[in-house]
């Protein structure tokens, strides 16, 4: 995508046709969905929501427009990931604000979060959450949100990481339920969970440099790098599991590609028996759920 020529974006132009000159620079560069991040970044761009691009397409963008739609366009063929532009991303319905501490919530990661609610059915009962790794604080934050009665703790070994994830919390209506510290997993903590989870760093050393562009240069290499097999952090993780866990207590741990059985494994070792295996959307295993 380097080198590739911005859309010849001016004041006059129509939405439409300002869209429609976006997505050609975006397919012409190689942009896996051109037209969908074209339509995300104008209409940030532009201030405007899809009902008001549709209702007046011919409308000019205006100068300031122009500038925006100009700025996300070049910063999206430079190789920049569309939600970092926007700073924010949706997740479980809510809204997160991102950094460069933090990964990109996907949508892989609601199993997680579907798994977790399972393991609490309750939504009016008492429970302590520990989010390992949280990030931007996503899986702790939907947790939250679907059960009211519910505190939880995220724990990140980022500063940076842990201030983006309080922000959300406060942002998503669950900050006063919500205690974010910095640490490196969870050595330092005592007490026990009904539930804890974590979306843990899991690609193998070597995978990296292999990584799509957008990924490699643009989320921290902290979060991603899983040691030469990728299984370092549930090794951290599942020390520690058996003394945090509550009785009758629940572990989700979201999983890559191909990852089920030794995680299975080092977990069975430690004393913990797999309860759930939940599927993504593509029917990959992505959530493990142990007691």
């Amino acid at each position: 995508m380097t080198g590739a020529a911005p859309p010849d974006v001016t004041a006059e132009l129509a939405r439409a046709e300002a869209l429609s000159r976006v997505r050609s620079a975006f397919a012409a560069a190689g942009i896996a969905e051109p037209a969908l991040d074209a339509r995300i970044l104008l209409l940030d761009a532009s201030a405007i929501d899809a009902t008001e691009l549709a209702i007046r397409p011919e409308r000019p963008v205006g100068e300031a427009g122009a500038e925006r739609i100009l700025a996300h366009a070049r910063r999206r063929l430079a190789g920049e990931p569309v939600w970092r532009i926007l700073g924010e991303r949706e997740f479980w319905g809510l809204t997160f604000w991102l950094s460069p501490d933090t990964l990109v919530p996907r949508p892989d990661s609601e199993t997680a979060v579907e798994a977790a609610l399972r393991a609490l059915p309750r939504r009016d009962a008492p429970a302590r959450v520990l989010d390992l790794g949280t990030g931007t604080g996503c899986l702790l934050v939907a947790v939250l949100h679907e059960r009211p009665e519910a505190f939880g703790i995220g724990l990140d070994r980022s500063p940076g990481a842990a201030m983006t994830a309080r922000r959300n919390a406060v942002r998503n209506g669950v900050g006063d339920r919500a205690a974010l510290i910095v640490g490196d997993w969870a050595g330092a903590l005592s007490g026990r969970f009904d539930l804890v989870i974590s979306n843990p760093p899991y690609i193998p050393a070597p995978d990296l440099a292999g990584l799509a562009r957008e990924v490699r240069e643009h989320d921290p290499r902290a979060a991603l790098d899983g040691g030469a097999d990728g299984l370092d952090a549930y090794r951290a993780i599942l020390a520690d599991a058996p003394r945090l866990l509550a009785p009758g207590g629940a572990l989700v741990l979201e999983i890559g590609i191909g990852q089920a059985d030794d995680v299975g494994a080092l977990a069975f070792a430690r004393g913990l028996r797999l309860d759930e295996t939940r599927a993504d959307l593509g029917g990959i295993p992505r959530a493990l759920t142990f007691r």
